[in-house]
């Protein structure tokens, strides 16, 4: 006899006795059992002797159950979809929408123009929509991006056009749907086999006008895809050396010599005109190597995107930092503006590792470089210290004559190894 699951609940229950239920002869129960049904009834409500979860609960397990959208990792930008330009999108989409043909069967010529003038609508309209959608659903939203990427994307693209390009890729898509089913509708209910040849025609011209108008969104698109795909990868799993300095001080050349990236070397300021990346190889390790534009001296709201991007790499990515200074002359910027920039940069980036070096050695002079637009400098001492041999403990190198490159290579990689180190103790203090 099968008892509902209700009358579990009543009577009471006696310590290790058996006892008839109410209102069912013959039935005996288990006190050891009855007290496992009460408790699994505790958090359930009982309907129509049923068990089933309680409001509560269910709302519980479907927090639970969602997880926390966390932010990714670097190289998101080698993930997004390859994008068609335009001219491609739509010669696809009216080729394969000319070959759709009506659905066997029907006998009625009216009736099979009209099914074929409706298919053929949808799917030129499916075969441009989907792409898009594709788009717009796979390049990544910028909120969840790793900071340094989002800063890339602000400074390379400019700020809020990102996401100005993908709305408007959505918006041309919403556009061609709307009007590709209002003209299948319109051609499915022809009333002969001219008027569904006419609605199809003008089905088919409404599209394509509507997405040559704004075909330029897709193009634009097409390029940011190419702008980011073409980004450096950082792998923050790997110690990077970022060289730092003002604009012609001799960053690149550096790089050049260090690593394996092929910087622009000219003599004139802002030659980096992006994150140029490069590799290390020292006793069979390998290290990354960054060569960033130039900063000069004045406030981060006056900075250009070029120097904002260089900040971004001491501000978001764990570096190393080799900075490099000019006393020689040859630069542009006085040694005063150097000395400001140096310590303003050391004081922000405190928990980076350090390695000075006054490039240019060849060129120096026994006495310092004195320009006229010098300003009087709160620590004069410590200014004319500087402009005589830079920060304390720097290697004077020439990429010219050679010196101080082996000594050079020796301390970077003494530094890479200290940063390696710092790396795993973050990612064990994380775990």
């Amino acid at each position: 006899m099968k008892v509902p699951s209700s009358l579990f609940l009543e009577g009471h229950v006696a310590p290790f006795s058996v006892f008839l239920l109410k209102g069912t002869p013959n039935v005996k129960m288990n006190p050891v059992l009855c007290l496992c049904k009460a408790i699994q009834t505790s958090s359930y409500e009982i309907s129509n002797g049923s068990y089933h979860p309680t409001v509560q609960q269910i709302k519980e397990k479907n927090t639970m159950e969602k997880p926390s959208r966390k932010i990714e990792s670097v190289g998101a930008f080698q993930k997004l979809p390859i994008v068609m330009s335009s001219i491609d999108i739509l010669g696809s989409a009216l080729r394969k929408a000319r070959k759709v043909s009506p659905t066997k069967g029907i006998a009625n010529i009216a009736k099979r123009e009209k099914n074929k003038g409706a298919k053929q609508l949808d799917a030129l309209m499916k075969e441009i929509a989907v792409p898009l959608r594709m788009y717009v659903e796979n390049f990544p939203n910028k909120t969840y991006l790793h900071p340094y990427e989002r800063s890339l994307i602000e400074l390379t693209l400019g700020d809020g056009y990102y996401e100005k390009v993908l709305r408007e890729v959505d918006g041309l898509r919403k556009r061609v749907v709307s009007v590709g089913k209002e003209h299948a509708s319109l051609c499915a209910k022809s009333s002969s086999k001219r008027e569904a040849e006419e609605r199809l025609n003008e089905g088919l011209k409404k599209i394509e006008e509507i997405f040559a108008r704004e075909r330029k969104v897709v193009d634009d698109l097409l390029d940011i895809a190419k702008t980011l795909r073409a980004m450096p990868v950082i792998n923050l799993e790997t110690p990077t050396l970022c060289l730092v300095g003002a604009p012609n001080v001799g960053k690149s050349s550096l790089v050049h010599v260090l690593s394996t990236g092929k910087p622009e070397v000219c003599n004139y300021p802002f030659t980096t005109r992006g994150i140029l990346m490069g590799h290390i190889i020292l006793n069979f390790q390998k290290f990354q190597v960054t060569d960033t534009p130039g900063l000069l001296r004045r406030h981060d709201d006056d900075r250009n995107n070029l120097e904002k991007l260089t900040l971004a790499v001491l501000s978001h990515l764990p570096t190393a930092v080799l900075y490099v200074h000019d006393l020689s002359g040859e630069c542009g910027t006085s040694p005063s503006d150097q000395f400001s920039i140096y310590k303003e940069l050391r004081e922000r980036f405190t928990g980076h590792l350090w390695l000075d070096v006054v490039s240019k050695s060849d060129l120096l002079k026994t006495s310092p470089v004195v320009y006229a637009t010098d300003e009087p400098h709160p620590s004069q001492h410590e200014l004319e210290k500087y402009s005589k041999s830079g920060p304390e403990g720097a290697i004077n190198v020439s990429v010219k004559t050679h010196e101080g490159l082996h000594e050079l290579k020796q301390r970077v990689h003494e530094l890479l190894n200290l940063q390696m180190a710092k790396i795993k103790d973050i990612n064990n203090n994380q775990e």
